[in-house]
């Protein structure tokens, strides 16, 4: 296992060592109630060490307070009355050696559980007998010239519900709801900021009195207890109110003589909307808030949502025994409506339980076709065939659909699935060969298999560039710009540049997508386990290795569900299946929970309203993301998908997070927005398979109209991409931060459209490289990685360099090209200042075998 620790990390494990844990009681813990829930603080150090990182779970994260000032506290809300049987303080360096452990029914009037002196840090384990709902350490002398520092603290007990206030739900009812304001001090500090959940980001008004900010709940809610985490600016004298019309406000709590920081008040009220309007500043500026949550009545959750399910309408599961002219019809239909849906509203989940089947499955836009046997070989169907007659034989424009776990028998001997970006092709058995070419041998610019076996050829034919990963196949006919393979059995020898092969005999890491299978006649989602230097299909020997979980243990997901609901199921420790449809979000889904599976079918399609982030998971283990669309909304979002938390190095190579198959839009349906698509910080990362899409057609398109400038930017260390398309960004589309980043394939355009020159400059640097390597990292390495650019609006505009990278040892690239679409515009050099100028009607690419 890799160690990486930090200098805290490394005094906490100094403390550990030279202080003896208080022993815990030999009887079973009850359970943990405090983590995840919503804490507050007397004063905070700074922005990276608020009081919620003292009951998130994770030993790398701490609150600490302020130095040089006694007493300080902390405390949770643990949402509803609890018998409490033990404490848990994981401290800091910065430690306590005189504190007390205090409860409250209401947040205001506190009894003591137990008071410590001569207090010595390390892990003290504290047995406690008494009830409450609010739990908090209030710290009387601290053992060094710091503040009071905690790691952990962790809350023992079991819920009552009793109690006053136990009513008061535990959840943010404005975390991430419409806000407005006053006033805003600049451009960077807007209302939302309050509400996004994120204490790093704030609102701030003018210095002015008097000044205001509010909230929309949605619907007239009761209100029981407002928290306000402030800013250096903070408000002296204010009232916190309510409103049924944002128009007639009644005052919930009034505050006089205000010091700042954090602070929750219980109150009592209802109201849609709830605003915090000041009347006196603490300081020469403004007012600002780092965060503001509400917390209703009625949000507790009540019973447990329920797992499993029915999958819905837009999910056919077809039987051997039905027959084979009514299982073709059914799918010519779903085809007939979704063959040239490039943006249609339609999605589709075409399921086969184990058997033989005598029908082709035509297989349009925003369709998934999966076998339900427990190996591909468990059912057979006589094709699963895409074509391009819908754009008169041009295959370029074939995106969102998937065939997985199934075998195919084809009539005529050979399966042809003719697509470009987003259409996996996974735990395939093709009993033939493959034609990846549309009828006539138009154009194509695909595409990704993995986990397949081909017993015949696979013919690219016009395919500008694919990817391959852990298959086994007959032979491979031919190369156009860019084919690269990892850990493929058949595959034709490393050649490049002529012909363009770029081949690896193993994939480092990978782990196989998870699926839905039928055990008898229950669903269940397998889990394939992770692999190391992987060559060949993973069921050569049998099942798949892995882990099988009922789809009980999933909240399945119908659109129109609200995210309030999906966040409460993830909460109550269900995995997520979203069914075939389009689902809007008011607010972030927030994946917290180690191993948390959320899967899609059909191209399920998340649109995130208001500007929110639309998915945002934990720095935690093992968690995979499969088989869905997210689509940006028409309100510019910071992230459409964040993966880790900021500045977060924790070691998950053992259970890695995996993306596979998610799919990031902005444009096309409609006039989306996005600062960048997918945001990775956790390190050890699997990237399978992703296209990143700014649209350059459809709806809502334009240099200023889908405005978005990075499509993936990695901070984390150790991520591997495998199979990464990123097009069409306004800057850089890849810009990599972290350490020992590896991609085996790349597949890029840059924007089509900027309207000149002047328009498309990195300072004094002619446009923007594809993918970027930041001047920090020291090692880097990339396999077969291509850049083409066309650019309609000037053909005229040069790009300096496809790929830009430091220039260390550790440092490499394998097999990079870069194109000029029919001359419309030129690359000066492939990367940095090596290689030869790309320009001119002949596409002929210019290629770099390895740099340095």
């Amino acid at each position: 296992m890799q160690l990486r620790p930090t200098k805290a990390a490394i005094a906490v494990l100094a403390g550990l060592l030279a202080v003896p844990l208080i022993n815990a009681p030999a009887y079973a813990d009850d359970p943990l109630l405090s983590q995840g829930k919503t804490a507050t603080a007397s004063s905070v150090e700074h922005n990276g060490t608020a009081p919620g990182l003292a009951v998130d779970g994770d030993d790398g994260t701490r609150w600490s307070s302020v130095a040089g000032a006694d007493p300080q506290w902390l405390r949770v809300d643990l949402g509803a009355s609890a018998h409490l049987s033990k404490v848990v303080l994981n401290w800091e360096a910065a430690y306590a050696t005189g504190y007390r452990i205090q409860t409250s029914q209401d947040g205001t009037t506190w009894t003591d559980l137990k008071t410590v002196t001569g207090g010595d840090g390390g892990v003290d384990s504290l047995e406690v007998t008494g009830d409450g709902r609010y739990v908090r350490m209030l710290g009387t002398a601290r053992a060094t010239g710091y503040g009071y520092s905690l790691w952990e603290f962790k809350v023992y007990g079991t819920t009552t519900g009793g109690g006053s206030g136990g009513e008061c739900g535990a959840g943010n009812a404005a975390l991430n709801r419409p806000a407005t304001a006053s006033s805003t001090e600049n451009a960077g500090t807007p209302a939302k900021n309050a509400f996004d959940g994120d204490t790093a980001t704030r609102w701030s008004s003018a210095a002015a009195d008097p000044q205001w900010l509010r909230v929309d709940l949605g619907s007239v809610r009761e209100i029981c207890e407002v928290g306000l985490n402030w800013e250096a600016a903070y408000g002296r004298d204010f009232t916190i109110q309510s409103s049924a019309d944002g128009t007639n406000w009644t005052t919930l709590k009034t505050v006089t003589g205000g010091t700042g920081g954090t602070a929750s008040y219980q109150v009592t009220g209802s109201g849609r909307y709830v605003r915090v309007h000041g009347t006196a500043r603490g300081t020469g500026y403004g007012y600002s808030l780092w965060e503001v949550a509400v917390r209703v009545k009625g949000d507790g959750g009540g019973e447990d949502l329920p797992g499993g399910g029915d999958l819905g309408p837009n999910v056919k599961v077809f039987d051997p025994s039905m027959p084979a002219a009514t299982i073709q019809a059914q799918i010519d239909q779903i085809y007939q409506q979704q063959e040239a849906a490039q943006f249609g509203l339609g999605r589709y989940a075409l399921m086969f339980r184990p058997g033989s089947y005598d029908v082709n499955v035509n297989t349009g836009f925003y369709t998934s076709v999966h076998g339900l046997g427990r190996n591909p070989d468990d059912v057979t169907v006589k094709g699963v065939s895409v074509d391009a007659g819908w754009f008169n034989g041009n295959a370029t424009q074939n995106f969102w659909r998937s065939t997985e776990n199934l075998s195919v028998a084809p009539y005529d001997g050979t399966n042809r699935w003719a697509v470009s970006q987003a259409a996996p092709f996974r735990r395939m058995h093709i009993k033939g060969a493959l034609n990846l070419a549309p009828s006539g041998y138009g154009w194509a610019s695909g595409g990704y298999i993995a986990d397949s076996k081909i017993d015949g050829q696979v013919g690219p034919y016009s395919q500008q560039q694919w990817y391959t990963r852990d298959s086994t196949i007959g032979g491979w006919v031919n190369s156009v710009w860019n084919m690269t393979f990892s850990g493929v059995q058949g595959a034709p020898a490393n050649s490049f540049p002529e012909p363009r092969y770029t081949t690896l005999d193993t994939t480092p890491v990978s782990r196989e997508k998870p699926y839905l299978y039928l055990d008898g006649d229950g669903y269940r989602v397998f889990v394939p386990g992770r692999r190391t230097d992987a060559r060949g299909i993973s069921w050569a020997n049998g099942p798949t290795p892995g882990t099988s979980v009922p789809l009980a243990a999933f909240y399945v997901a119908r659109p129109g569900v609200t995210a309030a609901t999906l966040n409460r199921a993830l909460a109550q420790g269900l995995h997520l299946l979203f069914t075939p449809g389009i689902y809007h979000l008011d607010q972030t889904i927030e994946v917290n929970r180690a191993n948390t599976i959320v899967m899609g079918l059909g191209l399920a399609t998340l649109v995130p309203q208001g500007g929110i982030t639309a998915m945002r998971v934990a720095d935690v283990d093992g968690v995979k993301l499969a088989g869905f669309l997210i689509d940006a909304g028409p309100v510019n979002s910071p992230t459409l998908i964040e993966i880790g938390r900021q500045g977060a190095h924790t070691d998950h190579s053992a259970n890695p997070v995996s993306l596979q198959d998610v799919f990031v839009r902005v444009g096309g349906q409609f006039a989306g927005k996005a600062t960048a698509g997918l945001v990775v910080h956790s390190d050890d990362t699997i990237i399978d398979h992703t296209w990143i899409w700014r649209a350059d057609h459809g709806d809502g398109v334009g240099w200023n109209v889908n405005t978005a400038d990075y499509g993936l930017r990695v901070h984390g260390d150790d991520v591997l991409a495998t199979g990464l398309f990123v097009e069409h960004f306004q800057k850089y589309n890849v810009q990599w931060s972290g350490e020992r980043g590896r991609t085996i394939f790349f597949q890029n355009e840059l924007a089509y459209d900027p309207p000149n020159q002047a328009a498309f400059m990195n300072g004094s640097v002619k446009g923007w490289a594809a993918y970027k390597v930041d001047d920090s990292v020291n090692v880097h390495e990339g396999w077969g990685m291509g850049s083409y650019c066309v650019f309609t609006s000037d053909p005229t505009i040069e790009v300096d360099h496809g790929f830009e990278a430091p220039v260390k040892p550790g440092v490499r690239f394998h097999s990079l090209l870069v194109v000029s679409l029919g001359g419309k515009g030129r690359y000066n050099h492939v990367i940095n200042d090596t290689g030869a100028p790309a320009s001119g009607t002949d596409t002929i690419p210019s290629t770099v075998v390895s740099y340095p």
